[in-house]
């Protein structure tokens, strides 16, 4: 478990912040910019829940990705090294993923099928999801820009997009099951 005792430290006031096993690097490094990233995911996630609160089914949903989301800021602040041990780092795992994509088919299920592109929107809860929707889409970007230049585990990759798709299909759930979702019409003001 994490012990944090001192909030600041000093030692990042050269514009540096340290990694898992002590490496420092730049907090413009891609890296420390996909863990940024997922952090304001989590906290866009966070915001979505004051208004998932008395929803069950979803807030239990966010609940868990909240804490997957530090597993996967875990695993991209521990770089991949060649030969060391699967176990020897906090990894995002399959079954997370999995977990995802089920959750992702349970809460699709009722929904009809989109006829339009979903204008962001609706509910509150629905509106706070499309937020958190487009902050993971960020993150996913980010941690595909640093495993262009590094490795970087192939389930935290998996997961970050199913995550977007999960928070879209959360927010169709969140808008009446779909029935009030706000859709785009093309043209429609021209």
């Amino acid at each position: 478990m994490v012990a944090l005792t001192r909030i600041y430290t000093r030692t990042g006031d050269d514009g540096t912040t340290g990694l898992v096993g002590n490496e420092r690097r730049s907090k413009a490094d891609p890296r420390l910019e996909a863990i940024g990233a997922v952090d304001e995911a989590n906290a866009a996630i966070g915001v979505a829940r004051i208004h998932s609160a008395g929803i069950a089914t979803i807030d239990a949903i966010l609940g868990r990705i909240q804490n997957d989301l530090f597993d996967l800021g875990a695993d991209l602040a521990t770089p991949m090294k060649p030969g060391a041990a699967p176990a020897s780092a906090l990894r995002i795992a399959a079954a997370q993923v999995e977990r995802l994509e089920h959750e992702i088919d349970l809460l699709n299920a009722p929904l009809e099928p989109l006829r339009s592109f979903v204008l962001p929107g609706g509910s509150p809860l629905a509106a706070a999801l499309h937020v958190a929707r487009t902050v993971a889409r960020r993150a996913e970007r980010r941690m595909v820009a640093l495993a262009a230049g590094e490795p970087v585990s192939l389930p935290a990759l998996h997961f970050v997009n199913r995550l977007s798709d999960l928070l879209f299909v959360a927010a169709r759930w969140a808008n009446d099951r779909g029935a009030a979702d706000v859709l785009w019409v093309p043209g429609q003001n021209r």
